[in-house]
């Protein structure tokens, strides 16, 4: 067999693929979906923490911050959810069962903090430092600044950042499978890569693919849209006393005698 005939009898065999669908719609796809929803929010959570410690003046405050961010942003994806899954294992049998799942999203919420923290420092700091003292002129504290004018203000300058966050955490669901998840629990990469090892196929990984794509790509153009929005505003539409006016044509010369 010549090479492209292998390349599409292992990648794109429709029968493998339509066997391996149902599950991965029922099973794959809102798994994945938890556990890179669930990591987002937790994440979004500790990262704002993260974010506000590090540019406090305290460095009780400062310093940590900077370790957990520096640490968890220089370890491999892998390397966290191992060390997370495994080493809290115990902990874990004891509070909830043998489950996996919860310190899967536990180890994807740590990664995806250090990173959102990250974010959401550098769009409060690009905030005007005359919005600080204009609100400390009104009698704000710094804790009310910071809730009420601030942070508000630095979220919604980084919220394209915030979602191709979300992105990444989707692609590294797949790598929860390390801690060897029951069957209702595997995600889309696991169920392609178990049909793969039974058929002697590909084509349910490729077809796993396709799926992490289908989630992907209308976030990356939400992400462009957003960033539209904000960086343009809303268009300004003329209002109804202009738009209902008629036009009047532009007097001649003749006309101004």
């Amino acid at each position: 067999m010549d090479p492209l005939s292998t390349l599409w009898e292992t990648f794109f065999d429709a029968d493998a693929m339509r066997e391996a669908l149902p599950e991965m719609l029922t099973v794959g796809l809102p798994n994945t979906l938890i556990l890179a929803v669930s990591a987002a929010l937790l994440g979004s959570v500790l990262g704002l923490l993260l974010a506000v410690a590090g540019i406090s003046r305290s460095r009780w405050l400062r310093w940590p911050a900077r370790i957990y961010t520096d640490v968890f942003r220089g370890l491999p994806a892998a390397a966290t959810i191992l060390l997370i899954g495994v080493g809290l294992a115990p902990l874990g049998m004891r509070v909830w069962g043998p489950d996996p799942y919860p310190l899967g999203i536990l180890a994807l919420s740590l990664i995806a903090a250090a990173y959102i923290g990250e974010i959401f420092r550098s769009g409060i700091q690009s905030v005007e430092a005359a919005q600080v003292e204009g609100a400390r002129a009104l009698g704000f504290s710094w804790a009310d600044t910071m809730r009420l004018v601030i942070v508000p203000q630095g979220i919604r300058r980084v919220l394209p950042a915030w979602v191709n966050q979300l992105i990444a955490l989707i692609k590294d669901s797949s790598l929860v499978y390390f801690l060897g998840l029951v069957a209702s629990q595997r995600e889309l990469f696991r169920i392609g890569q178990d049909y793969a090892a039974t058929t002697g196929n590909e084509s349910a990984l490729l077809l796993a693919g396709l799926c992490y794509l289908a989630l992907t790509v209308p976030l990356t153009h939400v992400v462009n849209w957003i960033d539209r929005r904000l960086r343009n505003g809303r268009p300004v539409a003329a209002p109804d006393d202009e738009r209902d006016e008629p036009l009047l044509p532009t007097p001649t010369q003749g006309d101004r005698r």
